[in-house]
């Protein structure tokens, strides 16, 4: 018997944030891990939402390994890479603990300021459009960001599709968890370490290599 399909969207920098970061599972394959958890469902599609990120003065080749990253995951032809945008801005931000100058208002310094953009808005217009032109059977969002919950929601009890989450962190988001999806799984240790990529892959520009830091 044939197992029902299911499509997953990957939120990028919360899976990173709250389940690969500082451990040695950065060279994760999306489709593996989306197949382990989702053992009942055929997965045709796995939608990866990121932004190329800027180089930072102690990690000036992290975004070389980012394209390394994504140009791996490209070789497989069911994973889709969707990407908003990444600002670094300088902006001026109250000291804490808090200080005053002379005027009685809060010193500020600049500080650089991190910001990804799009990819939260651009999960969900992807989300709902795969659920509005059936293209599967069930519709799993990976993120453990509240933002999502409404069309999660909408999808569950207005549309009365079968959604589910993937939850990236044991303390997941109380929003998220109010929606009630028919699915719902959490990463762990086990799942992470069977669903690396190959150490070396091939494209048709040539080898593609996990980079030594990971």
């Amino acid at each position: 018997m044939n197992k029902p399909t299911v499509i997953v969207y990957v939120d990028g920098f919360n899976l990173y944030r709250r389940a690969l970061k500082g451990t040695p599972y950065k060279w994760l394959d999306l489709f593996a891990l989306s197949s382990v958890l989702l053992y009942e469902y055929d997965v045709i599609l796995v939608r990866y939402f990121t932004a190329h990120i800027s180089p930072i003065p102690n990690d000036l080749s992290q975004g070389q390994r980012q394209q390394v990253y994504l140009r791996a995951l490209k070789v497989n032809g069911k994973i889709s890479i969707h990407l908003g945008k990444f600002r670094l801005d300088a902006r001026p931000m109250p000291l804490h603990p808090w200080e005053f100058g002379s005027d009685g208002r809060p010193k500020n310094v600049k500080v650089k300021k991190t910001e990804e953009k799009g990819s939260d808005v651009n999960l969900a217009t992807y989300f709902l459009l795969d659920i509005f032109t059936e293209k599967a059977d069930a519709f799993v969002i990976l993120t453990n960001d509240s933002d999502l919950a409404e069309p999660l929601r909408l999808a569950k009890d207005e549309l009365r599709r079968t959604v589910g989450l993937i939850l990236p962190t044991d303390t997941p988001s109380r929003e998220l968890l109010k929606v009630d999806p028919q699915i719902i799984r959490q990463i762990r240790e086990g799942a992470l370490m069977v669903s690396q990529l190959p150490k070396d892959l091939y494209d048709s520009h040539g080898a593609i290599t996990k980079p030594k830091s990971w």
